[in-house]
């Protein structure tokens, strides 16, 4: 899974957001750059956040942002990884629903996604993935990641 994140340049590595909203937008980025999904899907994520509340924080320092399949924006079936060196809070004063980690899925075939959903959570029950995750800061520590604990 690392491996094609950095095959298809689904990644980008930043040191902050100014606040969650701005983290959703940015973690959005790899995406759009290959018309993945489009800017609307960016806005349509954060309505669910401000519909629906921290939902897409799975546990601590990770967010899953997703939407619904098929959301306005979406034009291929990925994932997008970006890890902020500062965490943003989705919930203030619960560092519970802090993140570093983004993981944002974009869905138009439900097979696919499916898919990419159980390689994610089979991925992140592995604490020494994880952990290795927190501490990348290029795509080689990804390819070394996924050589290392994944492959």
């Amino acid at each position: 899974m690392l491996r094609d994140f950095v095959e298809k340049k689904h990644y980008k590595f930043a040191q902050s957001a100014k606040d969650w909203k701005e983290a959703l937008r940015m973690s959005c980025e790899s995406l759009e750059a290959d018309g993945t999904v489009d800017a609307s899907y960016e806005e349509e994520l954060i309505s669910c956040v401000e519909k629906y509340g921290p939902y897409i924080v799975i546990m601590p320092g990770v967010a899953m942002p997703h939407s619904q399949e098929n959301a306005q924006g979406v034009k291929k079936t990925a994932i997008g990884f970006m890890k902020l060196e500062q965490a943003v809070s989705f919930q203030e004063g619960d560092h519970e629903k802090d993140a570093r980690l983004f993981f944002t899925l974009a869905s138009c075939d439900p097979d696919a996604h499916m898919e990419n959903m159980a390689r994610l959570s089979g991925m992140l029950m592995k604490k020494e993935v994880v952990k290795a995750l927190e501490e990348a800061k290029t795509p080689e520590d990804l390819l070394r990641i996924q050589e290392e604990f994944l492959d």
